[in-house]
This record gives C-alpha cells, sequence and structure tokens, in this order.
C-alpha cells in the first residue's frame, strides 16, 4: 500500500484545510509499529487556591489573614517528604475516578524577586522558573518558557510549534502583559493568546470564506469518502468521532455568533463576562485545545483558564446571581472562604472535563491521548490571601507516553524548585538537559 500523507490528503476546495488523528490503515506495516506522539499541555488558575480545599490534610486549618506582599510562611502540615497513594481533596472532587491517571504533587517552590509586583511574575514567569535578578534585562524574572523549550524536540513536524489558549473575553486591558500572558519566546516576547473561540476556530480548521467554515466537514468529507475503503474498522470509528468533535464545535460557535448578534441589537454597553456563559466558553476553548493535540495540528499547548489581578470581574453561572472579581475576594477569604471555593471547584470541573475528554479519545495503539500528554493544573501562587510563592497547587494528569507515574501523591522536601517538575517533564520528553532555570534536579519519585 502507497504512504498517505494523512494532511495532503484532506486538502479540500476553498481553502478547507483540516487535519485527521493518525490512522494505522494508512500507515506502512513494519516490524516495530509507530507510536503517538507524546504532548504537553499547561492549564493554569489565576489568584492562587485557598489551600483548606485544595491540599490533603488542611481542610480544618486557619483560614490566613492577607499578606500584600510575599509570605514565606508554610502551610504544611505534613511536611515529610515522600510518596503516597493519592487522596482527592474537596477541590479535587471533580476528578473522582481518574485518580489513576493522576499525580498530585506538593511542596514545589518558586522563588520572588523583590522590587516587582506579586502578581506579574505568577503567570508570566510560571513556566519560565528563571533565578531571581538572573535576567538583566526584565524587572521579571522571565526568560524563556517550557512549552517553547519542550516544542524544539516534540513540535518540528506539527503544523503550530506551539498554541496558546486564553479564556480572558475582556477587553478593558486593565493589566500589562505580564498578568495575562502564560507563554514567551523569550525575554519580552509574549507569545500571545488566543481568547475569541471563533479566531481560533480559523486559525485551526479554517477556510477563506465564512460559509465554508460552517461547512468545512462536509467539505473535507466528500475528499475523504474515497479513502474510506482504505480504513480498517477501528479507523473508520476514529474518523467517525473526530469528525462528530469538529462538528460539534462549529455548532457551539454558531450559536455563540448568533448570540452575539441578538445582544449587538439590544440598546445597552457589553457585559463584562463573555457572551458565552464562563463554564461553556471556557468548555469551548479546551475543546479547541484537546482537537489540535488529537489531530497533530500541534503537540504543545498552554491554556490560561484567567488573567492575573484583573479586578474586572466574570460571571460564574451557577455560582453566584452577579459578577464576581476573584481578585478582590481573594484579598478577604476570611469572609469570602465560600465563595472562592467555589471558583476553585469550578475551574477544576473545566480541568476535569478535559481530561476525561482526552482519557476518551483512543489512540491507534490503543491508548488515550491522555495517556501519550503531560496535563499539568496549576498556580503561580500558593494562596491568594497570602500570596505566597512556596507550596505551589500541582496536578499533573496523564503520564507522557508511560514516562511518568500517576495514581500517587509525591510530597517533596521543603525548598524544592517547581522548575524541578519541568526539568522532569522535559527529560521523559526526550530533552536532554541537565538542568532548567533554577531547578536542582529531576524528582525521582515521579519518574518510572
Amino acid at each position: 500500500m502507497p504512504i498517505i500523507s494523512r494532511r495532503s490528503f484532506l486538502r479540500g476546495t476553498g481553502g478547507a484545510v483540516l487535519s485527521l488523528p493518525f490512522f494505522e490503515s494508512l500507515s506502512v506495516a513494519a516490524a516495530f509499529p509507530p507510536r503517538p506522539p507524546q504532548r504537553l499541555a499547561v492549564y493554569y488558575v489565576p489568584i492562587g487556591v485557598v489551600r483548606r480545599g485544595f491540599f490533603p490534610g488542611e481542610q480544618k486549618a486557619e483560614i490566613p489573614e492577607f499578606n500584600g506582599g510575599n509570605m514565606k510562611e508554610v502551610f504544611r502540615p505534613d511536611a515529610k517528604p515522600g510518596i503516597r497513594d493519592l487522596k482527592l481533596a474537596p477541590t479535587q472532587q471533580p476528578l473522582e475516578g481518574l485518580k489513576q491517571k493522576l499525580s498530585l504533587i506538593t511542596g514545589l517552590d518558586r522563588t520572588f524577586q523583590n522590587g516587582t509586583d506579586v502578581h506579574a511574575q505568577c503567570a508570566s514567569c510560571f513556566l519560565s522558573s528563571a533565578a531571581p535578578f538572573s535576567i538583566k534585562s526584565s524587572a521579571w524574572p522571565l526568560d524563556r518558557t517550557l512549552d517553547h523549550l519542550v516544542a524544539d524536540k516534540i513540535g518540528l513536524q506539527t503544523p503550530f510549534r506551539t498554541l496558546e489558549f486564553s479564556c480572558n473575553s475582556h477587553k478593558d486591558n486593565l493589566e500589562s502583559i505580564y498578568f495575562d500572558n502564560l507563554s514567551w519566546y523569550g525575554t519580552g516576547h509574549v507569545a500571545p493568546s488566543i481568547r475569541d473561540p471563533r479566531k481560533a476556530y480559523r486559525r485551526l480548521f479554517g477556510t477563506r470564506e465564512i460559509q465554508e467554515i460552517r461547512n468545512v466537514t462536509d467539505l473535507v468529507m466528500d475528499d475523504a469518502r474515497s479513502l474510506e475503503k482504505e480504513l480498517g474498522y477501528h479507523d473508520r470509528q476514529k474518523f467517525s468521532e473526530y469528525f462528530d468533535s469538529i462538528r460539534t464545535i462549529e455548532q457551539q460557535i454558531d450559536r455563540m455568533e448568533k448570540m452575539k448578534s441578538e445582544l449587538d441589537q439590544v440598546p445597552f454597553e457589553e457585559p463584562p463576562e463573555a457572551h458565552m456563559p464562563r463554564g461553556e466558553y471556557i468548555r469551548l476553548m479546551g475543546d479547541l485545545m484537546v482537537s489540535a493535540l488529537q489531530t497533530g495540528l500541534t503537540n504543545v499547548a498552554t491554556f490560561m483558564v484567567g488573567p492575573e489581578r484583573w479586578n474586572t470581574p466574570f460571571m460564574f453561572e451557577g455560582l453566584f446571581d452577579k459578577p464576581v472579581s476573584h481578585h478582590q475576594i481573594s484579598h478577604n477569604q476570611k469572609k469570602f472562604v465560600d465563595q472562592l471555593l467555589q471558583i476553585d471547584r469550578f475551574y477544576m470541573e473545566q480541568f476535569a472535563y478535559l481530561v476525561r475528554k482526552m482519557d476518551g479519545i483512543t489512540e491507534f495503539d490503543g491508548s488515550t491521548l491522555l495517556d501519550n500528554t503531560l496535563f499539568t493544573y496549576g498556580s503561580g501562587l500558593g494562596d491568594g490571601s497570602t500570596h505566597q510563592y512556596n507550596d505551589l497547587p500541582i496536578l499533573v494528569a496523564g503520564s507522557g507516553g508511560g514516562t511518568l507515574q500517576t495514581g500517587k501523591h509525591i510530597n517533596c522536601a521543603d525548598g524544592t524548585p517547581l522548575a524541578n517538575l519541568w526539568l522532569t517533564q522535559a527529560s521523559s520528553l526526550g530533552l536532554e538537559l541537565i538542568r532548567f532555570a533554577d531547578s536542582t534536579g529531576v524528582i525521582q519519585e515521579l519518574l518510572l
């Protein structure tokens, strides 16, 4: 059977280009069948978390007072380093049933660079972990981020070396780029995020005309029907599942556009929240990210679920009856602890939705997309009230193709740099690094 490029055979009319999952039926038989590609994805949560909801053993801990600077006091009632079976804390309950594909990693620290804003260093420096004052050309310890470093290894053969997604729908630009971007090509050179689902769809699955976007699956299916007889039973199932997911995204975007056009006829100012309910908006952006990872459009993606220190409120549907500023209420945890716990769980529910979606996508070798991905949930603050940079909330879903251990809670020794996790992940993805940023070594307990 001749080799057929899965990207070239779907080059449809009118500029429609759509990428497919790997089909084993289209590959040349070999003594050593190919393995699914490894992927890296990061899900960033702003403003930290309420520790008593996220960290095992802290459910009855005293609610901390607000601290406007960097607090080095460590809230770790069980600080003994070690590895144990994972038990989900209340905020993590949406992940129930997925424990065997998760790792909770506690005790990881970042170093705060004095003289600059606490929140500005959270997201912008989360994936760079540069040592304080090591970057002379920046007020922040901001260097090239992990995603771009990893893309040098696993992103060279994909149409997009990396993709950056943001769920900040606000247009008021209250803060600088350092509060609202996770991914950086290098110091001072941001990798701008896609925020609009329709623009993201056009970039990933785009055609030249709006009508072609609505009908992109029909265009591609015309090209693909002639190939159907070449596919085996499992590939036909995968083919059908894939196009069902793309059609669902198209329908969601059409509903969003209709809603926007209707709202444009109403004489009132655009509300601060997205036109779509916030959860639906986040999940739609997440669906686009997962589809890009599934189809081979990219192997590396970052997903910022909200901006740092942006006081313009969001409407969290189903939680509150009016828009809420996550940042503002985080400064009074004693008064708003219940609301903050609800927000933490809300963001965890969206993460759990994406983890389940990835685990439901079967690769050609029987593994799942999640199995072949390192999907990290994390924040640049250990607590939104104390602004502490130590003991950060970190969860990793997936094993990167069986390279990392799952189903465990790894409690690292005091002073373990967050960069140790990034070094461990980079190594598991095939990079030959001795050190990354301020790392002191890999996390041995995480390695298989």
